[in-house]
């Protein structure tokens, strides 16, 4: 019987791993620019108060005003989806694109 096997490179491991984490990072700075773009504008408190942290398990994008939920929910003409499902929606795009060039 003849055997088989498959051999990783560390360097080829530690390369891969690299771009993965520009595709995650690309992932997130694109989902973010979409949510801040897709936060209605009246103002602009809204948008101006949409902020991306990094916390110590992953990032988070933050709508630090009184009517963020509101506003997520639908209660604006300019934004009658909210922000978060059509921003998950984007997220799953582009990281399934960022994927797909590795």
């Amino acid at each position: 019987m003849a055997k088989m096997s498959l051999k990783m490179n560390r360097r080829d491991m530690v390369k891969f791993q690299k771009k993965l984490d520009r595709a995650i990072e690309n992932t997130f700075e694109e989902t973010y620019e979409f949510f801040k773009n897709t936060t209605p504008k009246r103002k602009g408190n809204a948008r101006r108060n949409t902020k991306i942290n990094e916390k110590h398990d992953g990032v988070v994008i933050e709508g630090n005003y009184p009517y963020a939920g509101k506003l997520d929910a639908g209660y604006s003409k300019q934004a009658p989806k909210g922000m978060t499902k059509p921003s998950l929606n984007k997220m799953r795009k582009v990281l399934k694109n960022e994927l797909g060039k590795i």
